[in-house]
């Protein structure tokens, strides 16, 4: 199994620490960036081989590739989203489509959250082939990527959900097993064929409406943020030192 963490976003609200860096090279607590995080977390649970899909400003992330692997005590994969700056995360993704088939656990490159998150997806029961990390416990506003359930699975996945009806908010990590590969890749290139600017987790409820079974795993009560402003950066740097 691989790590994978999703990085080609360019987090405009984060500027003007993004007019030079992609969102996940912004620095969270001294020089440790929100990269810097998301490998250790892979590294600790020895997933070692890291799949990194990049876009805007990639070469910052190319300039810190062999710092970052003896850092972190991985090796890094750099996949190239060549529309990341046009197009949303559904077809960032799908860049990495020839990855899946290895199961990857994948992060998106604006989470901040502890290994424990890692670890749960890991220890997890397997009963599907894909597996959400869920916030069950927190409350949520209108911009979180809510989710429903139905016997035990999702049901729906959108930010554009009455916060009242949601079971939790999905925090940005995936456990991808080895058989979902095919039909994942095929969900995701639906989905940004008929939208560019739709999300990878859109791909997820397009697997669900073609009756795919997707599980979820409760994180429990853990400090995590999703950095998209200014507001979050500064959250992140609250909890990101005690991890």
């Amino acid at each position: 199994m691989l790590g994978m963490v999703l990085a080609a976003g360019a987090g405009r609200r984060l500027r003007p620490y993004t007019d030079t860096l992609p969102k996940a090279l912004v620095p969270v607590d001294g020089e440790t960036t929100i990269l810097d995080i998301a490998l250790r977390n892979l590294a600790a649970v020895d997933l070692r081989e890291v799949v990194v899909i990049v876009g805007y400003q990639a070469q910052a992330v190319r300039d810190r590739q062999a710092d970052l692997e003896r850092r972190h005590g991985v090796k890094l994969t750099l996949v190239h989203n060549d529309k990341a700056e046009e197009w949303n995360n559904a077809y960032s993704l799908w860049c990495a489509r020839d990855y899946f088939s290895q199961g990857a656990l994948l992060v998106n490159g604006d989470t901040v959250h502890p290994v424990s998150v890692e670890q749960t997806l890991l220890a997890a029961e397997n009963t599907s082939d894909i597996l959400l990390a869920v916030d069950d416990v927190k409350s949520l506003a209108d911009e979180e990527m809510k989710v429903t359930l139905e016997d035990g699975h999702l049901k729906r996945i959108t930010k554009l959900m009455d916060p009242a009806e949601a079971y939790g908010e999905y925090i940005g990590a995936t456990l991808i097993r080895p058989g979902a590969a095919e039909r994942l890749a095929d969900a995701l290139k639906a989905t940004f064929e008929r939208d560019p600017q739709l999300y990878y987790e859109d791909g997820y409820q397009e697997m669900v409406e073609r009756g795919e079974k997707i599980a979820v795993a409760p994180i429990g009560k853990v400090e995590w943020v999703e950095v998209d402003n200014h507001d979050d950066l500064a959250r992140a740097r609250e909890i990101a030192c005690r991890y």
